[in-house]
């Protein structure tokens, strides 16, 4: 695997500092498997929590008796929607999810009962003698039929949680070239490795302390607190050891719950969950019906573009109002529009809770856009790789909300870059069964393998949109330990597998110039960081805890001159010490008194989109990646391998390239695993296959070999120019797989994922 940093902007190093492929300090420990993550929690007398959830889709609650639960010896406490003493609802938008169902459930899985007992398993069997009776109703799993205005209701404004609306140009455009195309995207599950988890302390002043694995320690501490009635004084949170997140961890699972067993039991108390619940315990990523349609000119340009965009969010809001502005106002991709037509709707159905999910609305989108691309490209006469040329943006241009691209739009190189990349050896006359479709299980010799080659370019926005306000907390401080310089950094940034805390410790080392930074355990006694999703933190937790730094830094200088004579202006920090045109000092020696600053950062400001035409300047950034996917397809029986998958990326300044590296290859993965495997399978409301034998996601054996170039064109607005990196991979590559299957096979393949069948029996 390689990667190619081209144009780079200029910037001074510092070993270990921006543009470093610095060390990651928990890297060993996980590799080595001594990480403590959240599921490995553990106090002294501590309980064990489990939730009953309902195994119906949507139901009334007619009688629930927990007497039977709270004989079993060991069990210390059984709670209801009664025992809790605050709001019985939260949510990450809009606070519409009971913690604890009261009257009806509305999807399978829904917790309907706490039980708190000695052991785990103790607590298992209490949750199944607590008798539910339910009166079950028709649910309503039909993202389309929910739409319908005469629909059963599921909510007393209605069934739709969201309808963005986006009208650009001439009303009723017209174009000689005409194509449209029909998709459908399964429901992906994050699959993070690490378990939901967590662990609840009472304390001694009537509140709790909760240390949990979760994306957003803020938010879910405005929710705990409405829930308890607690002040935020009251309920303090501490990140734990996150074992993966990609918007999984953004709602609330079981944070409330483990509090409110705690605070009934006056003891600790640890909830964990099992492969099997995590399913029913997060969201997932929203499904997805569309209809595109693109016109153009007789040479390929496009003229206009309409879309219908339908996601179905399932029983409650969740970020699904978020999803749709993402996909309403980046879904026709990052190309030139003149004018534009987009309804995007997301509803409200009895299906599992869908909510934030790497990429964010783009994914859905960007399958539908570049297969019609391609189909384009088709009818024009022009390659795949020369139509999105044409029609790819620019620096200057305006997206289709109105907005102007103020910094580098790569388009044209990105996608040049990797059709320019070297193509994988064909398979040879006796190929090694390995690297076949189908593999070692030995299914094919060769025959019927037949091999394609697709392409996708796409954009994401980077941070909260829309006029959200977006922001971050930081706190740096410097002193003399040990006769030596030491930084420290307190944010609530979650870190959550993606390496924040070593862009941390390297920006502190870029502004301070001290080698050792210490960053602090990320809790609720600093201000908040937001969430880390959205591909945001790098940009602006970096941007707080520079300038956090640059503040230090000043007071710091603004000593030296004091004590030198020299002007403050022409004094740096370099090595550890203070460094002038006359003079070289130490710079322990100015830390007599520890200097510390905090500082709450900003972006520049996003702003609501206009209701009834979708335009304004909603996103703060944009990021653009270009996906080459080669694959071999056994055409007999459906098999696909992809050989290659090939990415360009402009990340604006790389701060740690190795980093930035395995971003991309594990958002690449994730998109292929959507177009070729990944999906919940729902029927009638009931998850059909809550485990990872019956969940595929990829492993080392269907990851192909990645080819990366970055190229860094740094934002002029945003701290060391950065633009955000995980999203971006995750959205490309998948389009890119499916439009080499299509390439391959010549069967039109509109729906993901790609299953053998569709494949070898087109016709179902």
């Amino acid at each position: 695997m390689t990667a190619t940093p081209t144009a780079s902007p200029p910037r001074s190093r510092t070993e270990g500092g921006v543009g470093d492929s610095a060390v990651r300090p928990d890297g060993t420990l996980k590799v080595t498997g001594e990480f403590a993550y959240g599921s490995d929690l553990w106090m002294d007398g501590m309980l064990w929590g489990v939730t009953l959830r309902s195994p119906h889709p949507y139901a009334r609650i007619v009688s629930l008796d927990i007497a039977p639960a709270l004989a079993m010896p060991g069990v210390y406490a059984v709670l209801t929607h009664e025992d809790v003493p605050g709001r019985n609802r939260v949510g990450l938008e809009f606070d519409d999810q009971p913690v604890l169902a009261d009257d009806v459930v509305r999807y399978q899985g829904e917790p309907v009962a706490l039980v708190a007992a000695d052991h785990p398993e103790t607590a298992r069997r209490a949750a199944d003698r607590i008798a539910v009776t339910y009166d079950v109703l028709d649910p309503v799993t039909d993202a389309e039929a929910a739409l319908d205005p005469a629909s059963p209701a599921l909510r007393p404004d209605g069934n739709v949680v969201r309808h963005l609306k986006l009208r650009k140009g001439e009303p009723d455009p017209t174009a000689p070239i005409v194509v449209s195309v029909d998709f459908e995207v399964g429901m992906q599950d994050q699959a993070f490795l690490g378990p939901e988890s967590g662990l609840a302390m009472p304390a001694e002043d009537g509140g709790v302390e909760l240390y949990v694995a979760t994306q957003w320690l803020h938010v879910d501490q405005r929710q705990i607190c409405a829930a308890l009635g607690l002040p935020a004084d009251k309920v303090r949170l501490s990140l734990a050891g996150v074992g993966g997140a990609f918007g999984g961890r953004e709602d609330l699972s079981m944070h409330v719950h483990a509090c409110l067993l705690a605070m009934h039991t006056g003891k600790p108390v640890k909830m964990v969950y099992n492969r099997e619940e995590s399913f029913f315990g997060h969201v997932h990523r929203h499904p997805a019906t569309m209809s595109y349609e693109f016109g153009a000119d007789r040479d390929g340009r496009l003229v206009y573009g309409r879309s219908r965009i339908l996601l179905d969010g399932g029983a409650y809001a969740s970020s699904t109002a978020a999803v749709v502005g993402n996909a309403g106002t980046l879904g026709m991709g990052p190309y030139r529009f003149p004018s534009v037509h987009v309804d995007c709707y997301g509803v409200y159905t009895n299906n599992p809770p869908c909510g934030a999910m790497r990429g964010f609305g783009c994914v859905q989108a960007a399958f539908a856009h570049e297969a019609l691309m391609d189909e384009l490209a088709a009818k024009v006469g022009l390659s795949p790789v020369e139509i999105r040329t044409l029609n790819g943006m620019r620096e200057g241009d305006e997206n289709i909300t109105g907005q102007l691209i103020d910094s580098a739009a790569p388009c044209e190189e990105l996608i040049g870059r990797v059709a320019a990349m070297p193509m994988p050896e064909a398979i040879g006359a006796t190929p090694d069964l390995r690297s076949l479709p189908g593999g070692v299980a030995n299914t094919t010799h060769g025959e019927g393998v037949v091999r394609g080659v697709g392409y996708a370019l796409t954009y994401k926005n980077v941070g909260f949109s829309e006029g959200f306000d977006d922001y971050s907390t930081a706190r740096v401080r410097l002193e003399a330990v040990a006769g030596e310089p030491v930084a420290t950094v307190h944010t609530a940034a979650a870190e959550v597998g993606q390496g924040l805390v070593t862009v941390q410790q390297q920006i502190c080392r870029t502004e301070l110039g001290v080698e050792r930074v210490v960053v602090q355990a990320q809790d609720t006694s600093v201000g908040s960081a937001g969430s880390t999703s959205a591909s945001r933190q790098t940009y602006v937790t970096g941007g707080a805890v520079k300038a956090a730094s640059e503040a230090v830094r000043a007071r710091v200088l603004e000593r030296a001159a004091q004590s030198t004579g020299e002007p403050a202006d022409s004094l740096r920090l370099e090595g550890g010490k203070v460094v002038g045109a006359h003079l070289v000092t130490d710079l322990v020696d100015l830390l007599d008194t520890a200097v510390e600053e905090t500082v709450e950062w900003r972006h520049r400001a996003t702003y609501p989109i206009d209701p009834e035409t979708g335009q304004g300047d909603a996103h703060v950034q944009y990021a653009f990646s270009a996906h080459r996917a080669v694959v071999d397809v056994d055409t007999d029986l459906g098999l696909v391998k992809v050989v290659a998958l090939d990415t360009a990326q402009d990340v604006g300044t790389a701060v740690n390239p190795d980093a930035v590296i395995g971003q991309i290859q594990g958002g690449a993965t994730q998109g292929m695993g959507l177009a070729l495997m990944e999906e919940i399978v729902v029927r009638d409301g009931l998850i059909a296959n809550p485990s990872f034998t019956d969940y595929l996601i990829p492993t080392i054996l269907d990851t192909p070999p990645m080819r990366i170039e970055l190229l860094e064109n740094p934002d002029p607005h945003a701290p060391y120019g950065v633009r955000g990196v995980g999203e971006p991979p995750t959205i490309s590559s998948g389009p890119a797989v499916a439009a080499a299957i299509r390439a391959a096979t010549g069967l039109p393949v509109h729906r993901v994922p790609i299953r053998p069948e569709h494949l070898a029996l087109p016709s179902t």
